[in-house]
């Protein structure tokens, strides 16, 4: 029997061999092909990208920043030592009267100029100027006496012992006069020195207490400027120097006093030292207890490198400064770059900053510009003038 004859029977022939897949295999090549292709490209125009951009920026550099430039330069400058303070007048007292009693009269207007020893106010003394008269009398009386029994005793016709009980009545009675008068003076309220009168304080028939504020009176002729100092400057100071004071009063305008007295302990809760200086007031412009800046003028210090104080960069990371440096290129042409350099800051006086380290005299620095330019940028100086300092500190 032929099984492949059967007509029941289905299904390929024993004797025939199976195909060969070649088609997904071509395809595979195909795909892979196109992606490598692709991905070469990709990589070809980034690379060819890159080439044209640092070509461009090469070939495209910007131009120079316009920056203004200043020259470090050796200078002497002021060595001043500043310090806040206060006013206070050489001579100042809150009149008051040294007994109690009424008012009677006030002889002074307020805000006036009086001279020492001129009357301000009267107290009631009309029984004191009674016992003043009384004790007078007895001053009469005594002095009678005292002669009587001194011509007595030079003629040998009474005891010694009169003369000296006449002698004591005498005396008690002067002694009367003394403390009256002196009672009497003190309801008579003066002005103790010359000076100029504030607000009276008080009125006609009020009764004044001991010790009650009648007005102030204030010198102002001359005036004490105290001060303090860090235990640091202390050293520096001595008595006589120059200290030069300015008020917020009278902005811009200074006053010129010495040194009269340094503390000679130091505070032990800050450390610092009191000064006083004594200054002259003859406008009688300023007033005790005005706010004051004071400089003390110091010796002379060596000469020291200075910049303008716009040259200066201040950061947290360090003051530093762009010197302006020439450099070569290699076509042959001069260009000038501004390079950042770290440096030492002093003092700041008058728009100048003290370069303690860091610059040598004679380099430019970019004194305006520094937010434009970078470190190591092309810069060109600008042939316009740098502007004005805009917070330039007043000459004391």
């Amino acid at each position: 029997m032929n099984i492949a004859t059967e007509p029941k029977l289905s299904g390929k022939p024993i004797d025939d061999k199976p195909r060969k897949r070649t088609r997904p295999v071509l395809w595979f090549i195909i795909v892979g092909g196109l992606l490598a292709a692709l991905v070469g490209g990709l990589v070809w125009f980034n690379m060819f990208r890159d080439k044209m951009i640092a070509q461009f920026f090469a070939n495209n550099k910007p131009p120079p920043i316009s920056v203004s430039a200043a020259t470090a330069t050796s200078e002497t400058v002021p060595n001043l030592l500043t310090a806040v303070g206060d006013l206070a007048a050489v001579h100042q007292v809150n009149v008051t009267s040294d007994v109690s009693g009424r008012i009677t009269e006030i002889m002074f207007q307020p805000g006036t100029t009086v001279k020492q020893g001129a009357p301000l106010v009267q107290l009631y003394d009309a029984p004191d100027q009674g016992d003043l008269a009384n004790y007078k009398a007895q001053v009469t009386v005594a002095q009678l006496s005292l002669d009587r029994a001194k011509q007595l005793a030079s003629r040998q016709f009474g005891p010694q012992a009169t003369v000296d009980q006449a002698q004591a009545a005498y005396d008690q009675a002067q002694a009367g006069i003394a403390k009256t008068e002196a009672l009497i003076a003190q309801k008579l309220v003066r002005a103790p020195f010359d000076g100029d009168l504030g607000v009276r304080k008080v009125e006609v028939g009020q009764y004044l207490s001991a010790g009650t504020q009648i007005v102030s009176l204030t010198d102002l002729s001359e005036l004490w400027v105290n001060f303090t100092v860090t235990e640091k400057d202390s050293a520096q100071l001595k008595v006589g120097q120059t200290v030069r004071v300015g008020v917020d009063a009278y902005p811009g305008r200074t006053f010129e006093g010495k040194i009269t007295t340094i503390e000679p302990q130091l505070a032990t809760d800050t450390r610092n030292i009191r000064v006083q200086a004594t200054i002259a007031n003859p406008e009688r412009i300023l007033k005790p207890g005005m706010f004051a800046t004071t400089t003390v003028v110091l010796p002379e210090k060596p000469p020291v490198l200075t910049v303008s104080e716009t040259a200066v960069d201040y950061t947290l990371y360090g003051d530093s400064v762009f010197v302006i440096n020439e450099k070569k290129a290699d076509d042959g042409k001069t260009t000038l770059t501004a390079d950042r350099i770290y440096v030492q800051t002093g003092d700041r006086i008058n728009g100048r900053a003290v370069i303690l380290k860091g610059l040598k005299e004679g380099d430019r620095v970019v004194a305006v510009g520094q937010l434009k330019i970078q470190s190591g940028a092309a810069v060109s100086i600008s042939t316009d003038p740098p502007p004005p300092i805009p917070a330039k500190p007043p000459r004391y």
